[in-house]
Order: C-alpha cells, then sequence, then structure tokens
C-alpha cells in the first residue's frame, strides 16, 4: 500500500553545521539508559526490588564509558557536528553509531518481547513468571539482536547511511510505542492487584498501546517519524 502519511523534505528544515553543548548533553542520558538497560536480568532486580548495589556499579561503569565517548564525539547526537548531511548520501555507518543502535534495538524489542510474553502466560495461567522469563529468555534474545545488528540487518545499523531518511521513522516510532507501553505497564503493575481481571486488563492496555502509538507512528504523527525525502543538505542524529 503506498504510503499517505505525513512526509517532511529535506531542503525545508535547517541545516546545523555544529551541535550546541545543550544538545549534546541531552542525548547523553539517553545513551545511559540504552547501556544501563544490557544486563536484562539485573535490570529485572531493579524493577521488582529497587536498586541493589550492582545496579549502581553498573551505573557507575556506563556513566564512566560513555562519558568518555561522548567527549570524543563517539556516541549519536553527542558528535561535535552532524555525522549525517545528506539523506540519500552512500556514506559509510560509522561502528559507533552500528554499536549504540544495536543496543538500542535490543533496549527496544527485547523488554518489550518478553513483558508481552510474561503478561499472556499470566492471562493464559493466572502465574507469573518474569523472573524465570528473564532468566531464560533474555539472553539468547539479546544474542539474536545483537547478530542481526552485526550483520547490519537492523535499521540504522547497515554498512551506509543511505536509508537514514526512511530507517530513523522505524526506530523513533518504535521507540515511542515501546517506551509508552512500558509506562503504562508499569504503572499497572504497580496499582493493580495480581488477579485474572486485572492480567487481562494489563495485556489489553499493553497491547492497545502499543497498536496506537504503532498507527500513529506509521503516519508519520509522532515526532521524527515522518519520512524525509532526500536531495538537499541536512543534518540526523
Amino acid at each position: 500500500m503506498p504510503y499517505s502519511g505525513k512526509i517532511e523534505y529535506a531542503g525545508e528544515r535547517k541545516i546545523r553545521e555544529r551541535n550546541t553543548r545543550l544538545y549534546r548533553l541531552a542525548h547523553w542520558p539517553i545513551w545511559i539508559w540504552v547501556f544501563f538497560l544490557a544486563p536484562g536480568p539485573l535490570t529485572f532486580t531493579l524493577f521488582a526490588r529497587g536498586f541493589h548495589w550492582a545496579n549502581w556499579a553498573w551505573l557507575a561503569a556506563v556513566l564512566l564509558a560513555t562519558g568518555i565517548a561522548g567527549l570524543r564525539g563517539r556516541l549519536p547526537g553527542v558528535e561535535p557536528r552532524p555525522y549525517i548531511l545528506r539523506f540519500d548520501e552512500d556514506k559509510p555507518n560509522p561502528l559507533y553509531r552500528r554499536v549504540c543502535y544495536t543496543f538500542a534495538w535490543n533496549a527496544v524489542l527485547n523488554f518489550a518481547l518478553l513483558n508481552l510474553a510474561g503478561i499472556v502466560y499470566a492471562v493464559a495461567t493466572g502465574v507469573w513468571r518474569f523472573k524465570q522469563i528473564y532468566f531464560y529468555a533474555y539472553s539468547p534474545l539479546c544474542a539474536l539482536i545483537l547478530l542481526l545488528g552485526i550483520l547490519g540487518q537492523l535499521p540504522r545499523v547497515g554498512p551506509s547511511t543511505q536509508g537514514e531518511g526512511t530507517e530513523r521513522r522505524y526506530f523513533y516510532g518504535s521507540v515511542w510505542a515501546v517506551t509508552a507501553a512500558q509506562t503504562i505497564l508499569l504503572v499497572l503493575w504497580k496499582t493493580l492487584p495480581l488477579s485474572p481481571a486485572a492480567n487481562l486488563v494489563k495485556l489489553i492496555a499493553f497491547v492497545g498501546v502499543l497498536a496506537l502509538f504503532g498507527f500513529a507512528a506509521s503516519r508519520g504523527l509522532l515526532p521524527r517519524t515522518r519520512p524525509i525525502l532526500p536531495g538537499e543538505l541536512m543534518v540526523s542524529d
């Protein structure tokens, strides 16, 4: 079906020659969060029981590593100047961008899929097995996503930046949908009882928010989800 949603024209957008310090600083927490979430079972214990010494130690390591990378301009959006200036240009995709976006896809996909599996299991059986699901399934799924990233089979992690004008919308659309759905699920998990009816409400709400935001992103109604027609100089992060 031909795309009929909102679009953007690269030539109509303001060209940014350099990233301001505020812009660079604002992007740093994104990558702190992405890599902090990487050890899934450890992250599960954080949401289940709160911060533990291991969470603090991992956070300190992530802050140090991403801080050094950011100062060297080796995090997307934290570079002194934008790397991508032309959306249709067949330009090499730097290793740091490929690594960062691969781990970002893991943060987006892995937690959403495992949480969905956990809710479906709870609705079907009346029993919550999130701890076991994360313990046994997180690492294999993470390995699969990382492998797809290494092979360049995920949006924004290919060897070339040529498809950036379209691939960025898949990435940001997924981020919008999963972030909203996970937030709603967390609120319902903390407020509703563990009962068959409440479990069903959580499942419907989680899937419904994913579908709603996914549809809005597919129509270009959310920030950074509109396809950008190439041809003029433009910047991206």
